[in-house]
């Protein structure tokens, strides 16, 4: 019986040791940097927008989708920052798009103040908008 009992709190010990080894593993392991990478980039790409240069920002936006951002909220970010540059470039299209990825992301995406007024980009998400809202796809 003292054998078994052995046995089991040695069993028990060694799971709580990978565990815990697992999980420092994680939390200093490839992907954890490749993530604070995505946000730095996003952060790049945001401060080349607001610098007025949108190619670079449109490739710093892109390449920190594909990095894999951690949150919704800062891929719906990134998107809008695409849409907006977009927008400006007179493509549509792909202005619209970037509206609709940011809308599957939060149903509840809307334009801070500022921004709902410019005429590039507030004409193509009122429509995406009005879209989605009749289609039942997001709410009020």
């Amino acid at each position: 019986m003292k054998l078994s009992r052995w046995l089991i709190l040695t069993a028990a010990v060694a799971l709580l040791a990978t565990g815990c080894a697992s999980q420092t593993a994680r939390e200093i392991g490839i992907d954890k940097l490749s993530l604070r990478q995505a946000e730095k980039t996003l952060n790049k790409g945001i401060r080349q927008y607001e610098d007025g240069d949108l190619k670079s920002a449109q490739k710093s936006l892109l390449d920190a989708l594909r990095l894999g951002l951690t949150f919704d909220s800062d891929k719906v970010v990134a998107h809008k920052y695409l849409a907006f540059i977009y927008c400006s470039s007179n493509q549509e299209a792909p202005c619209r798009d970037e509206f609709r990825r940011a809308f599957d992301l939060d149903p509840g995406f809307k334009l801070a103040p500022t921004e709902i007024g410019n005429p590039l980009w507030a004409p193509v998400y009122n429509g995406v908008r009005a879209e989605l809202l009749s289609q039942g796809k997001i709410k009020p």
